[in-house]
């Protein structure tokens, strides 16, 4: 079985040849072309997973070629090769979408190692989608999995304000997800093709984030040895994430106060305004409303950024999307980590279901994570000996079943309770029974004989 397609292109005849031979010796399927035109041809005949072209080529060269290529078949992987290799020329090359640059005299072994480092990446990006499209649409939202009710409802309020202009608040415990939801907000919008800037205000002292943020001019402080463009002005057009927003200072929410109002900031040290246009979204761990009854958080900022909510449940208030969660992290690091194992065991789930995560999301990825890099022994299970001490000695509890049922599949459960208890109150009298449930005899002994609860 051939170990790819791979298609040679280069108007040296001895070149296209003997690397055709020396790839078809390796197990692949060899096409070639001697010019960008036939080039074009084979790809529009057959399907092909990766291309080596020559740059130097009449009519078509290297570059125009695989703009084209990119353009057409985005997913073929491009490597160019070139006797008169310069910085410029793998700079473009990189630039415009090609996965290596090889020069001339070509090297066998080096030949053969881009090539496989080459396909093994596209087969990686193949299999992500293909677990995502496995997951369905039901189970995630971008790069976020989950298939909790909860979840869900943040999934429609995105596609809902994703596209507007609207400030957002993204509350809830660190680990929970916030600069993903963030990021699927960015992304679903207008703006996706514009930048997403991400600062987390509270690993910067008040000095340092305003410039951070704002800007300043040579010389405005100590240490200004040149001007500097903040953060505010490069994600003009895009949207900017400021995290752990309740650290800003009391001089700081002023300024942020005039940018969400006016879209407009001063550099620290210039007097000249500048005006921006762009997406504002804010993250806490903490309570806003709490900090504004403390004295600490601006009021009148609180109702500004609050414009629209969105509160990230916990880790355990979701114990349903655990398995799922795990399972996501499992088929990551395995590949990662080049190990191969059979999934999470059913006893490694109940723990893991009956732990508190005060870590949430990330805590887990983690653990996972950890799972996998210190496995010896593979093709198995992730057990719960690959956990954690601090989960192996973990209580057990019993979880609920949140499976969605239909109704009358879900009543028989409780029903059946019910008619059992009543039973035993009454020392299994039927007619005691039927008339503290309020139900006929015959309905009664029906439902007894449907859940084997009938004695003689």
């Amino acid at each position: 079985m051939a170990r790819g397609k791979i298609l040679v292109v280069d108007d040296d005849p001895l070149i296209l040849k003997s690397l055709s031979e020396l790839l078809r010796l390796e197990k692949y399927e060899v096409s070639s072309a001697s010019n960008g035109l036939e080039a074009l041809q084979v790809l529009k005949d057959q399907p092909v997973d990766l291309v080596i072209t020559d740059i130097n080529m009449p009519e078509i060269d290297g570059f125009k070629l695989l703009k084209e290529i990119k353009g057409r078949y985005p997913e073929v992987i491009i490597l160019l090769m070139t006797g008169f290799g310069t910085i410029e020329n793998a700079v473009e090359a990189m630039r415009l979408g090609a996965y290596d640059y090889i020069t001339k005299p070509l090297v066998d072994a080096e030949i053969k190692l881009i090539i496989e480092r080459s396909l093994e990446q596209q087969r990686l990006m193949q299999e992500n989608e293909s677990l995502r499209q496995r997951l369905g649409e039901k189970f995630h939202f971008d790069n976020i999995v989950a298939h909790d009710y909860k979840m869900q409802k943040i999934f429609e309020t995105i596609k809902t304000i994703a596209d507007t202009k609207a400030t957002v608040l993204v509350t809830g415990e660190s680990g929970t997800g916030k600069t993903m939801i963030a990021r699927a907000i960015h992304q679903n919008s207008g703006r996706a093709k514009q930048k997403f800037v991400e600062v987390n205000c509270g690993a910067l002292p008040e000095t340092l984030l305003e410039s951070e943020l704002f800007g300043h001019v040579r010389g405005s402080f100590t240490g200004a040895f040149r001007d500097k463009v903040g953060k505010f002005q490069l994600a003009d057009n895009g949207t900017i994430f400021l995290d752990e927003i309740s650290t800003a200072t009391p001089a700081l929410q002023v300024k942020l106060l005039r940018v969400l109002q006016d879209k407009e900031f001063e550099r620290v040290g210039q007097h000249e305004t500048i005006k921006v246009d762009v997406r504002i979204i804010l993250a806490t761990n903490q309570s806003l409303e709490e900090e504004v009854a403390k004295g600490n958080f601006r009021e009148d900022l609180f109702y500004r950024i609050n414009v629209v909510s969105i509160q990230l449940p916990s880790l355990r208030e979701r114990i349903g999307d655990i398995k799922l969660l795990a399972e996501y992290f499992l088929d990551h690091y395995s590949k990662e980590n080049e190990k191969v194992f059979t999934g999470i065991h059913e006893e490694t789930l109940k723990i893991m279901q009956s732990y508190h995560w005060p870590g949430n999301v990330r805590e887990l990825e983690n653990v996972i994570e950890r799972a996998v890099v210190l496995a010896k022994d593979v093709n198995r299970p992730v057990l719960p000996r690959d956990l954690p001490p601090n989960l192996q000695t973990q209580e057990i509890k019993e979880q609920p079943d949140d499976r969605i049922l239909p109704l009358k599949e879900a009543l028989k459960d409780p029903e059946k309770r019910i008619i059992e208890r009543a039973l035993r109150a009454n020392k299994w009298n039927r007619q005691k029974t039927a008339k503290m449930l309020q139900v006929n005899r015959t309905t009664l002994f029906n439902k007894m004989k449907k859940y084997g609860l009938l004695t003689d």
